[in-house]
């Protein structure tokens, strides 16, 4: 079985909105420690459709775990709360 993670929004700021990166808090995941073993990991979200995008963690974001994630192409907004898997 492979690790899942919720994506949870788009990295913003008070005015601006990155659509370019998306948060994601994965599973069994609660702090800064052990979210740094994922740094350079691959996922793989899935479209409603069957469409897959893939994507990598390339940093954290603050101190429960989340960690922000890059993908080929950006997620749409019906990405946030869907699932996405590691691999």
């Amino acid at each position: 079985m492979s690790m899942q993670g919720i994506i949870l929004g788009y990295r913003r700021g008070r005015h601006t909105q990155n659509v370019n990166q998306m948060l994601v808090e994965l599973e069994n995941v609660n702090s800064k420690e052990k979210a740094k073993e994922f740094l350079g990991k691959k996922l793989i979200w899935e479209s409603p459709g069957g469409k897959q995008i893939k994507g990598e963690i390339i940093a954290l974001h603050g101190n429960k775990g989340v960690v922000r994630a890059k993908f080929e192409k950006n997620l749409p907004g019906q990405a946030i709360t869907t699932k996405v898997q590691l691999i």
